[in-house]
């Protein structure tokens, strides 16, 4: 796990934990979460996708399947004050990924669940700023909690994700009853995780939109082992 919990005033606001013993992998996969997340919750998530990913590449045992990193925030908290430690952690996040691709250099697969979609999405903004746009292999969302036209072209997050090397993949299911109902009474707009891209806007460079609203039956089981979408992930972004 890296954890940023009680950390974000630090010198250095991201800490190592668990166990990193991954050195034969060939890459690595970052999972971060969303909402009502203790740390407890966040190791368990992490896990779930990791289980996943070996059910999804056929892995015959847990240690042959890709390596998944857990990024542990403090989501566990109300809405509000959730959504602005998400954007606090995009610097955190951003400074993390850098020193990897400088320090490890092995190709990292960011997935992100809920709420962890506004933490990448802010993250995609602080890479570009300074450009580092090429620190991540791939990203992507599952039921993403930010607003349908935040990915577009002329969104808050379009010109970062065009910017950067790495595709952006939504998967977004109608099933997703938490952004269909809480998030659109909460935030008064349209998930992207629930519909995609808003109809009307244009999608940047390296955005794509993946409908899984067969395979994905609520907002809790897109990584979820023996269903949900991870076989349709692990051929887009090409994760053995």
């Amino acid at each position: 796990m890296v954890t940023t919990r009680g950390r974000l005033d630090a010198a250095n606001p991201t800490e190592r934990v668990g166990s990193w013993d991954f050195d034969e992998a060939d890459a690595v996969v970052l999972f971060v979460h969303g909402l009502g997340a203790d740390p407890q919750s966040a190791r368990d998530q992490a896990y779930t996708a990791r289980l996943g990913l070996k059910a999804a590449t056929g892995a015959s045992t847990e240690p042959d399947a890709p390596p998944v990193v857990g990024y542990s925030w403090a989501s566990d908290v109300d809405w509000g004050p959730a959504k602005q430690t998400a954007d606090a952690n995009a610097a955190p996040l951003a400074d993390w990924l850098a020193a990897w691709a400088d320090d490890d250099g092995r190709p990292i697969h960011l997935f992100a669940h809920s709420l962890g979609a506004r933490v990448t999405g802010e993250t995609l903004r602080e890479l570009a700023e300074h450009g580092q746009t090429d620190v991540l292999t791939s990203v992507s969302l599952f039921g993403g909690a930010i607003p349908n036209d935040s990915v577009g072209v002329n969104g808050r997050y379009g010109s970062a994700i065009e910017a950067s090397d790495a595709p952006v993949f939504n998967f977004h299911s109608r099933n997703d009853r938490v952004l269909s109902w809480v998030y659109r009474a909460s935030d008064r707009t349209t998930a992207v995780g629930h519909g995609g891209l808003e109809a009307s806007t244009t999608a940047p460079a390296g955005y794509v939109d993946i409908d899984v609203t067969d395979l994905a039956a609520d907002h809790y089981s897109y990584v979820e082992p023996g269903e949900g979408c991870l076989p349709q992930v692990v051929d887009r972004i090409g994760l053995e």
